[in-house]
């Protein structure tokens, strides 16, 4: 749930406030979620800022732009060398490929103007698409989002037969959904995705800076002082995770005694936003509130008494359902495991 407080305050005191009144300041994570913001802009706001802040201090990381892809080191096909951040007008912090040279990575500046590769998720026969209209990497994003889904991403698609052989029809190199920063979402999530507007070109990282949503520029954002003063949004959350090692009952007391109750999930869209909050555990499976009543029914309940419609079981999972409860995978594509329920984890409890 967003909140827009039309108050101007800096950054800083705008997270404070929404820390103190709510949850945090608004963290994105796709553009479901800009589309959302956009459409309930509250009247005359013109730009308000939203939970993303400037880190220069951080090491960059490795992000792809297609929402929900996480970037894994040992997933990646660097030519020799690279990545080097060797540009001549600054850091390197945009992924491309060369047709001739097996299709391996290299990173080069954003700034520069090359051919790029869109990924579409409807079922057309065509799923990749090789532009070659030259436009900087954020351009290009910005083309794939509005005529595609997005940029490829990830190195199962790049390693797609389709991809090659559209890549064999290039006489040049060509951007794809690789890109890296250091800007950090205030509420600790690490959300990838990104909004900027066309001409920002993900330069050197300067301190001081923070995003804002533009309204009138179809909510893209832009990099600011921090010390400027704008309205801002806030967001509610009803999940936490909690980052104690509990046995699944004492889990489900302490929800129950602290929040509401273990966590549900019925849809996608629950999921989704789950498993953007468990990547910060720190243990490898988070338990939800899915238990095994053998008693009864010989079914997998919620704890919230609602029947287990929305299913994400990784495959291969015991068969053996005694003794067991649900938890999530922190890593990986965070599916559901039967563990059994002395077992010790973080969880994740619905607030009121």
């Amino acid at each position: 749930q967003f909140h827009y407080i039309n108050e101007n305050k800096n950054w800083t005191e705008a997270q404070q406030y929404c820390r103190e009144k709510h949850t945090d300041l608004v963290t994105v994570t796709n553009m479901k979620d800009m589309k959302r913001l956009i459409n309930i802009s509250a009247g005359e706001m013109k730009e308000a800022w939203i939970g993303l802040i400037s880190k220069p201090e951080f090491n960059r990381t490795w992000y792809w732009s297609l929402p929900g892809v996480k970037f894994n080191e040992s997933e990646t096909n660097w030519k020799q060398g690279e990545p080097s951040d060797r540009g001549i007008k600054g850091s390197e912090n945009c992924g491309a490929m060369y047709q001739n040279q097996n299709l391996t990575w290299q990173d080069q500046g954003c700034h520069w103007s090359e051919y790029f590769l869109c990924y579409d998720e409807t079922n057309r026969p065509n799923k990749y698409h090789l532009i070659k209209d030259k436009k900087t990497w954020q351009k290009a994003q910005s083309y794939c989002r509005e005529k595609h889904t997005d940029l490829i991403s990830g190195l199962k698609q790049l390693q797609d037969e389709e991809v090659k052989k559209l890549m064999n029809t290039s006489d040049s190199k060509s951007y794809f959904g690789l890109f890296r920063d250091t800007w950090r979402w205030s509420d600790g999530s690490n959300s990838s995705f990104r909004h900027w507007n066309k001409n920002f070109n993900n330069p050197e990282s300067i301190s001081g800076q923070c995003a804002t949503t533009v309204f009138d520029n179809g909510g893209r954002w832009k990099n600011v002082s921090c010390a400027e003063r704008k309205p801002f949004i806030c967001y509610d959350d009803n999940v936490i995770l909690i980052k104690e090692n509990k046995t699944w009952e004492d889990a489900l007391t302490y929800c129950r005694d602290h929040h509401h109750d273990l966590v549900t999930i019925t849809n996608m869209e629950d999921q989704k936003w789950i498993q953007e909050k468990v990547k910060n555990a720190s243990t490898d499976y988070v338990w939800m509130g899915l238990r095994y009543y053998v008693f009864t029914l010989d079914l997998w309940f919620w704890v919230s008494d609602e029947v287990v419609k929305y299913e994400n079981w990784t495959k291969g999972d015991p068969m053996d359902d005694c003794d067991m409860s649900g938890a999530m995978e922190t890593g990986g594509v965070h599916k559901w495991m039967k563990k059994n329920d002395l077992e010790n984890f973080n969880f994740m409890c619905f607030k009121t």
